[in-house]
């Protein structure tokens, strides 16, 4: 017997993803930069902070190694792809259930011009990731004089 998730309001869930991918669509006003990309089969939810001098991103990805985490940056892009495996388990009597999500996720942010690719740190701790982008030195702006 193969097991199954039981997802007593998986539609309405998977519809409202479908809708909220939808509205932020480019030509509907939404990021055309891509930094909501969703493609997978799961969404780990994540909190993007701007601290003084670096920006935090945490993903809640529970029962995930961070060997089995990929972060990279690419183009002032910045990806998280991992996969949580499912534990196959058999038995003999009894039902089971599954209300955990399993496989892949892939998330891609489109980072601010003053993040600094050289410094970036990625930490996996109690079902957290933590990537931590700091910025650039700010330059100092001048007024330039227009001569006539």
């Amino acid at each position: 017997m193969e097991l199954k998730p039981y997802r007593p309001i998986g539609g309405l869930m998977d519809l409202r993803r479908e809708l909220d991918r939808f509205f932020d669509a480019p030509w509907l006003g939404g990021a055309p930069d891509g930094s909501t990309v969703e493609t997978s089969q799961w969404v780990p939810a994540v909190d993007i902070r701007e601290e003084a001098d670096h920006y935090r991103v945490e993903a809640d990805i529970p029962g995930v190694k961070p060997a089995d985490i990929e972060v990279t940056m690419e183009h002032g892009m910045l990806s998280i792809q991992g996969e949580r495996r499912t534990e196959h388990e058999q038995t003999e009597h009894g039902v089971r259930r599954m209300e955990r999500s399993h496989g892949v996720f892939y998330r891609r942010f489109a980072l601010p011009d003053d993040a600094d690719p050289e410094a970036i740190e990625a930490k996996g701790h109690d079902g957290v990731l933590t990537v931590t982008i700091g910025k650039h030195k700010a330059s100092h702006s001048r007024r330039i004089p227009v001569k006539h």
